[in-house]
């Protein structure tokens, strides 16, 4: 039986692996109600006129999680935001330069401390329910990174890295709702914060509003720390 020994394998991968390794980051934000993605207008002659996520070739001296940061950071101005590593995009035929596998990410940013820093090509956020086409294979990187989103928010209070520090409970079920996309009953939604003791109630109102002035809320992040992975069960 033939077994390949590391002299091999080297021979392998100077021979045969010649790819670039990049990073794609689908950045979540969340704004009017609605659960937007940050996008710019790709440059490439191929995809002219599309929508593309902010991503890079990971540097030689980089390693995945650090160019994650750095995309996010030369984009937004942001550095201490949540982010997960969602998985690799290696199909054939995906980048139009040659063998490119993408290592996927999403964050979580409040839209309100995002300064956007455009280059060349147009940067904006989009609707997430509104996209139809991309560049690439980023409408496939967005719809994973998306689930993987709702999955999260359901076992795992992570959508509060969405919201302003002061948020009322109509603002907090409007995000759940926009992420999960469905409508959840007003009553039951606040009972199951409440039992779960995540809210700290800060003896405030909003300013400004057309509307009744509702309550302004925390989220409590020791308390969370201390209980850890109780699921909300939406």
């Amino acid at each position: 039986m033939y077994t390949k020994n590391i002299n091999t394998h080297l021979t392998e991968i100077k021979d045969y692996f010649k790819a670039a390794i990049s990073i794609d980051c689908v950045i979540f934000g969340f704004d009017e109600d609605e659960l937007k993605v940050l996008l710019i207008e790709s440059d490439l002659k191929e995809f002219k006129g599309k929508w593309s996520l902010l991503g890079d070739i990971v540097h030689p001296d980089e390693d995945l999680e650090t160019a994650a940061y750095r995309v996010l950071r030369e984009r937004t101005g942001l550095e201490d935001v949540y982010m997960e590593q969602v998985q690799a995009f290696g199909g054939l035929n995906r980048h139009p330069a040659g063998r490119v596998i993408t290592i996927a990410y999403y964050s979580l940013v409040n839209i309100q401390h995002v300064e956007l820093k455009t280059h060349s090509n147009e940067l904006h956020w989009h609707a997430v329910k509104d996209i139809k086409q991309m560049a690439f294979d980023h409408k496939d990187i967005l719809a994973t990174c998306y689930q993987r989103l709702q999955h999260k928010v359901i076992e795992q209070p992570v959508g509060f890295n969405l919201l302003p520090k002061k948020f009322s409970l109509r603002e907090l079920q409007n995000l759940y709702e926009a992420i999960l996309d469905v409508k959840l009953d007003r009553r039951n939604f606040r009972k199951k914060f409440f039992a779960m003791d995540y809210l700290i109630d800060l003896n405030e109102e909003e300013q400004e509003v057309r509307h009744r002035p509702a309550k302004l809320y925390g989220f409590n992040q020791d308390k969370y720390n201390q209980q850890h992975k109780k699921s909300l069960g939406f």
